[in-house]
């Protein structure tokens, strides 16, 4: 099964949250209309600013466990080399 490792922030250098989904666009549509609890409707973090396909969602997890651990300035040199810009990269996924 495939998945996804994404990085979410609340503006430019914002508040990041890191995540792990099977289902990319159904996710980040979740953070974004507010249904996920916690973290992300607390902090307002709904701008998908990056992210990482694996072949294997156990890949995935590893993944996102290291990245969490990462320290900020590691997160956000991560977004910069993907997304120097941060925009919001969901649009894009809808096409």
């Amino acid at each position: 099964m495939e998945g996804y490792v994404y990085i979410l922030a609340s503006r430019k250098h914002g508040t990041l949250y890191t995540g792990v989904t099977a289902d990319l666009e159904r996710r980040i549509w979740e953070h974004r209309e507010g249904l996920m609890q916690g973290f992300t409707r607390k902090y307002s973090v709904d701008r998908l600013v990056w992210y990482r396909d694996y072949d294997d969602i156990r890949d995935a997890i590893d993944d996102e466990k290291r990245i969490k651990k990462w320290r900020r300035k590691w997160k956000l040199d991560l977004v910069e080399a993907m997304n120097p810009d941060w925009n919001d990269l969901y649009e894009p996924l809808n096409g």
